[in-house]
């Protein structure tokens, strides 16, 4: 136990030495870059300049904005452009420890308040699918390892494999295009959270319509590691009925209901908890590809979008989360490891 503790206060020590590497160096990378806060400035000058008819040539002599020296001061001050890298990265930090994580160039609003409305819309997906991973996964697994080598093993394999093959946000776009609105079925929306009028339906129509936009996104979500899932738990549920401590349950009389499900299970869902830190950052941190997909407005767009519009603040504030999701899910994973297996023991 005494090694185990020492284990864990030293994965913990570790986030912060870690979070601090992977920041400073993103940070350092988008000062480096352009296409900062001062270049959105001067494109936003430009586009208002424009719509007013003070610049007609792009990229033309017309076209150049100066902003004045003491605004542009200011930015820089703002910004902490005006400092060093190390300087800036630390007052960054130090707006970061006091939960201020700077304001959006493109939504105009504090970093944390944009990025905490997107978190319920990812958790929701994320959390669905997480679950229909569990439930339908595990008793696949369960299923093919009692029937081995039958007919139906082999034919399920062929299904698992075709899951294999398909990545989750190109299953979403086939299902939007056969399924979707438009099209000879017209069966699911193609996409969003929810209906925009979501607000004037009655009760059980606004049910209805979340399920029909649930759907496609969940399916993404659990055909991502449907495969790898269910031929885990298929092969080490295999491993165990193989094992001595089964042969002498068998040996006492025991049904073999009662050995597969209350022996045989728990050791063999040891092997599935080492994904449980992975599915965390993707519960709160979606998936990129198919909120883009989908067009669902979570954390994983949210963070796309940002690089693309180059809003520096939220893609700083969206490292933040995903970082220390993932470093926490990792010794969540091991926890969770050790509780179910006693045989673990973790050096010092």
């Amino acid at each position: 136990m005494h090694g185990m503790t020492t284990y864990f206060i030293r994965r913990l020590l570790l986030i912060p030495v870690t979070f601090i590497a992977i920041t400073f160096m993103v940070y350092t990378v988008l000062r480096v870059v352009p296409g900062g806060p001062i270049e959105q400035a001067q494109l936003q000058i430009k586009l208002a300049m424009m719509q007013e008819g003070g610049a007609t040539v792009l990229g033309g002599a017309e076209s150049e904005v100066q902003i004045p020296e003491a605004a542009m001061n200011e930015l820089k001050k703002y910004y902490h452009l005006d400092k060093s890298i190390p300087e800036g990265y630390a007052r960054w930090l130090w707006g970061i420890v006091r939960l201020d994580f700077g304001r959006s160039y493109v939504y105009g609003e504090p970093v944390l308040d944009v990025i905490i409305s997107k978190f319920p819309i990812s958790i929701y997906f994320g959390l669905i699918g997480y679950f229909a991973s569990w439930l339908i996964c595990v008793p696949l697994g369960v299923s093919k390892a009692i029937r081995h080598k039958t007919g139906y093993d082999t034919a399920t394999s062929v299904i698992v494999f075709i899951g294999y093959s398909i990545p989750g946000f190109v299953a979403c776009l086939m299902l939007l295009v056969v399924f979707g609105g438009g099209s000879f079925f017209d069966f699911i929306p193609l996409g969003g959270f929810r209906s925009a009028n979501w607000a004037e339906l009655g009760f059980f129509a606004k049910i209805l319509d979340q399920l029909h936009h649930t759907i496609v996104p969940v399916i993404g979500y659990l055909i991502g590691g449907f495969a790898t899932m269910t031929i885990l738990m298929k092969n080490s549920l295999l491993d165990n009925l193989g094992a001595d401590y089964v042969r002498t349950a068998f040996a006492k009389g025991l049904s073999e209901k009662r050995v597969i499900f209350l022996h045989a299970m728990r050791n063999s869902l040891i092997p599935l908890t080492v994904g449980i830190g992975q599915a965390l950052g993707l519960l709160f941190a979606g998936s990129f590809l198919i909120e883009k997909t989908c067009n669902i407005p979570g954390m994983g767009l949210l963070g796309y979008t940002s690089i693309i519009q180059r809003d520096y603040p939220i893609i700083l504030g969206v490292l933040v989360f995903m970082v220390l999701i993932r470093l926490t899910g990792n010794i969540i994973s091991d926890v969770v490891w050790a509780l179910i297996d006693p045989r673990i023991r973790f050096g010092k």
